[in-house]
């Protein structure tokens, strides 16, 4: 039987694993490398066919610092740093070339995002430089410099051969203790009773402790397997590559690698010739279709598609016009393979709700984008609340985990639509009409895309104590607690409201719903809780009510008594609001008097027109996102996913108020965040005042003191009640005093800005409590 097994050059068939690999791309195998090189002892990697099948083997091999988000530019810094000392490592080649790499700008948009993303590149290691037009030339003297108004040059950028890459990371995990099999087909996955896997091949069974989803794209197959959608999607890429050029080859070094962003295409030397590749818009893009619908063929591994040059004339003309040798070269091949994309154009990674010890690393391309970026190809998606067919035609929608939720309303005169920009757009004045409507009337927003989960059973006091860092709340009563990763960072904020004995509703926000649902999911299971978790998101609406007169609206609708006293502050309750059952809290993200109201879904509609009938006399209107975001900023809330999460602590974000390190309970990070707060810390968050004119914060830009970055902002806005600019920012220690003068970067310039006591403005509980100790005050 073992005669029968065409493996690679590798001792033994293995029939057990700790972690398996699924999938032997560059993905996969890098995988397998660290891993093994991490410390762990039993990595099995099974590959269908041969290493590289797939996208890797043809794909054009372009490496870049460059990445608009934070922890990819991480990513993107210690692989080159990796690539860079891999060949001394594991004695293989990889055909690394470092002549660096320029953006081009030819519009003055262009121009702002380049500026856009310089001051997200300065808190960072990795060299980023905005250059003239005269230094983009002499980097790259075979341009036309007509159009070019500017270049975004990354120093250590180039390329690399796929292949040899992948076989030097196959050595290295080779020489760490990972075992790589192929050609092993899985043609199966069953999950066991105790967590693990069969991994099902032709040559037998392999018991598995968790398996990981590297196949590219054949990842959608994979997933089937156990009943997962993986929203990838093949796309047909094309990439051509010209003969010797004269003007190349008596060049004296390698021309940088060139991106020119209009023409969408990029552009970089090989041998004495050019390489170029583009990507095609929407409507002349090629979907791989039939994959989708039936599957990828059986024995596709090292194949390409036919070329078709007329898809991506647009672009080989763009590209002649701006780098004019190109109109006589001749072309020797024309390369046409698969690459994946997902809808939001963001990596698939990480492990997998609702199956145990599944993960993923699948999906992996990038693009430049504008600050609030929304893409509208396939919406609506079919999570739509109960209200979007009342809305979708008065504001500005936006996409929230799949939801549409509208981010701003319109009223006459206003500029409708989404208008893109890295400067106040069409959306900055309506948003202030809104930030009044709710801090001096009352207004309402749809809330239906929280994440929502109902916990119960014998063991749920018993397993939150064990996940939050808050003390539980009282039956009947809401609090805001975070659940922290052992080494004590910040891995997720929610409310948790006790409904009655032993049954709770936890709140998160919409893009942490998956993410913290498959956290309590796994430590239930670890800790043999018994609990009945059930993820209510898709089944209850949530409406939103917040300002001075939002009492006065709800009393009219309902025989509860909503007063102060009656209904204090983080109080939940089960009561009506027009006859419609509804569970609501005393709680608004705002920071002004307000309740969210949870109910049936079905519900939405019937409530919302009564809550606006009765709020008519008090001028009720409509608020989105946009304007809670700021409210909430005005006020010194913080944001998971902001000024928190899986790389902060919460002692340096500002939460000791949430923690509670002397409650009886050993929650997840304790012991880690007692030694965090007995070491110090070493940055601290702080709130900014700014001077701007055009432009405001949003989070990512570097701050600046005394001509040096010395920490970044995490988000930020326009504060139109006391018209300035705000924003949150991490800043070293011994820099983080009220009154501390430094310097926010914005579009290239620094702007003047102050450290203050927070809140800028007051939330309306701690308005009540002042004005009560006055009262006191004075009649004593």
């Amino acid at each position: 039987f073992m005669d029968k097994k065409p493996f690679s050059l590798e001792a033994r068939w293995k029939d057990t694993a700790d972690t398996l690999i699924i999938g032997g791309g560059c993905v996969g195998v890098s995988l397998a490398y660290h891993l093994a090189k991490g410390g762990m002892k039993d990595v099995l990697l099974l590959e269908k066919s041969e290493l590289t099948a797939g996208s890797t083997w043809h794909a054009a091999g372009l490496t870049t610092y460059f990445h608009p988000g934070i922890n990819l530019k991480k990513i993107h810094h210690y692989s080159i740093k990796l690539y860079e000392k891999l060949e001394e490592e594991t004695g293989q080649a990889v055909g690394f070339h470092q002549p660096g790499s320029i953006r081009i700008a030819t519009t003055p948009t262009r121009v702002d995002e380049f500026k856009y993303q310089m001051t997200r590149a300065g808190w960072h290691q990795a060299e980023q430089y905005l250059i003239e037009p005269e230094k983009v030339q002499e980097l790259f003297p075979l341009l036309n410099m007509e159009k070019i108004l500017a270049g975004l040059y990354n120093p250590g950028d180039g390329h690399i051969d796929p292949y040899s890459l992948t076989m030097a990371l196959a050595a290295g995990a080779r020489k760490y203790g990972a075992h790589l099999n192929y050609p092993v087909q899985v043609t199966n996955l069953k999950p066991r009773a105790d967590g693990t896997w069969e991994v099902e091949t032709p040559y037998g069974i392999i018991h598995a402790k968790r398996i990981v989803n590297t196949a590219g794209f054949w990842a959608r197959e994979i997933g089937r397997k156990i009943g997962l959608h993986h929203p990838l999607i093949p796309v047909h890429h094309q990439y051509v590559v010209t003969a010797t050029i004269p003007e190349v080859k008596v060049l004296k070094k390698e021309l940088p690698v060139l991106r020119d962003l209009e023409g969408s295409y990029y552009l970089r030397q090989e041998r004495d010739g050019l390489l170029f590749g583009p990507y095609e818009n929407e409507e002349k893009m090629k979907l791989q279709e039939s994959w989708v619908a039936h599957g990828v063929p059986p024995g596709f591994g090292k194949e390409l598609f036919e070329s078709d040059l007329d898809r991506i004339m647009d672009h080989v003309e763009a590209a002649m016009e701006m780098v004019p040798v190109l109109k006589q070269a001749d072309i020797i091949n024309v390369v046409a393979g698969p690459i994946t994309y997902s809808p939001d154009i963001l990596p698939m990674v990480g492990p997998h709700q609702a199956v145990q010890n599944y993960w993923v690393a699948i999906v992996f391309s990038a693009g430049p984008f504008y600050p609030k970026e929304e893409r509208f190809a396939g919406r609506p998606t079919e999570r739509v609340s109960g209200l979007y067919e009342t809305f979708k035609s008065k504001c500005s929608m936006g996409f929230h985990a799949g939801w549409e939720q509208p981010h701003w309303f319109y009223k006459p005169r206003d500029e409708t639509g989404y208008k893109p920009s890295f400067r106040r757009t069409n959306w900055f004045e309506p948003v202030g009409r809104e930030c009044k409507q709710v801090v001096e009337k009352v207004g309402v927003i749809d809330l239906t895309p929280f994440g929502k989960f109902s916990i119960k059973g014998s063991d749920s006091v018993k397993l939150l104590d064990h996940l939050f860092a808050n003390v539980i709340p009282k039956v009947g009563f809401t609090n805001i607690s975070h659940m922290l990763t052992p080494k004590g960072r910040v891995y997720a904020e929610l409310t948790v409201s006790h409904l009655r004995p032993g049954e709770f509703m936890l709140v998160t926000g919409s893009g942490s719903e998956l993410h913290d649902l498959r956290w309590i999911e796994e430590e239930a299971i670890r800790g043999e809780y018994n609990v009945d978790i059930k993820n209510v998101t898709d089944e209850i609406g949530v409406l939103g009510i917040a300002g001075p007169y939002a009492r006065e609206v709800l009393q009219k609708l309902t025989t509860e008594d909503l007063s102060d006293a009656a209904f204090n502050f983080l109080l939940s309750r089960h009561l009506k609001i027009a006859d419609i059952p509804v569970t609501a809290i005393r709680i608004s993200y705002t920071g002004e008097l307000g309740w969210e109201l949870y109910h049936e879904r079905k519900d939405s509609a019937a409530l919302y027109s009564a809550i606006m009938e009765a709020g008519h006399e008090r001028g009720i209107d409509n608020f989105g996102t946009y304007a809670m975001n700021t409210l909430r900023l005005e006020k010194g809330f913080r944001a998971w996913g902001a000024e928190m999460n899986c790389d902060t602590n919460p002692l340096e974000a500002g939460l000791k108020y949430f923690i509670k390190l002397n409650k009886p309970a050993d929650f997840i990070g304790k012991q880690a965040l007692k030694q965090i707060k007995e070491k110090g810390l070493e940055r601290q968050l702080v709130y900014l005042t700014l001077k701007t004119d055009n432009v405001d914060p949003e989070g990512n830009e570097s701050v600046w003191y005394d001509n040096k970055v010395i920490g970044n902002t995490t988000s930020g806005c326009y504060s139109y009640s006391t018209r300035q600019s705000l924003a949150f920012a991490y800043v070293p220690v011994e820099l983080s005093k009220v009154g501390q003068k430094m310097e926010v970067e914005l579009l290239g310039e620094k702007y003047p800005a102050t450290i203050i006591q927070e809140p800028l403005v007051m939330t309306e509980p701690m308005r009540m409590r002042l004005q009560k100790m006055g009262s006191r005050n004075a009649r004593t």
